[in-house]
């Protein structure tokens, strides 16, 4: 049930995206995404934030927040703050129309080149993601099934019915406006 799935990624990233700093999200696919790999099958979902310590190494400084503590360990409380759904996603092959997205997210070119060029295949998942904050943090209890290299996750279900006040973090005009850039960009790919 998508009201219940949680897509992870770092938090400095869920962070970026959560200002309006990020609007879409690169995506190669862990170890555990199974005998088909990744791929953005869901439209609709909460952003579910990890911790990697290394992570502001592997983002540009513009737009990244520093993250707090260590890595989740179980029976933390998890923040989940964002909602997202996805207008749209593609697989980029081409590594020049990957590099003009650059003004659109915080990761480093290094990481998304390494992303980029991991595997057999030279390519990588991208989606424009329209962000919606929720009106205060819905706390998560960290369970051992949130770990391991996966990109989605089943979550509890939500108190109460949250999808009814999100708010979006970032204007309609804005928005329309850097899909509009963005498709002109993927659109060559």
């Amino acid at each position: 049930m998508e009201d219940t799935l949680g897509y992870k990624e770092w938090e400095t990233v869920c962070n970026a995206l959560g200002i309006g700093r990020q609007c879409v999200l690169l995506r190669k696919g862990g170890i555990h995404e199974g005998r088909e790999g990744f791929s953005f099958r869901h439209e609709r979902f909460f952003l579910f934030p990890t911790r990697f310590h290394a992570q502001l190494e592997r983002v540009r400084v513009v737009g990244a927040v520093p993250v707090a503590g260590g890595e989740w360990v179980v029976g933390d409380e998890v923040p989940v703050r964002f909602w997202c759904e996805a207008a749209w996603a593609r697989t980029l092959k081409s590594w020049q129309v990957v590099q003009q997205l650059e003004p659109f997210h915080i990761w480093n070119e290094e990481l998304v080149r390494e992303r980029f060029d991991c595997g057999d295949v030279q390519q990588i998942h991208c989606a424009l993601v329209r962000v919606f904050g929720l009106p205060e943090p819905w706390m998560v209890p960290y369970a051992r099934k949130h770990g391991g290299c996966r990109t989605w996750i089943e979550l509890p279900e939500p108190p109460g019915n949250r999808r009814l006040e999100l708010r979006p973090v970032i204007p309609d005009a804005q928005f329309s406006e850097w899909q509009e850039e963005i498709e002109k960009i993927v659109g060559k790919a």
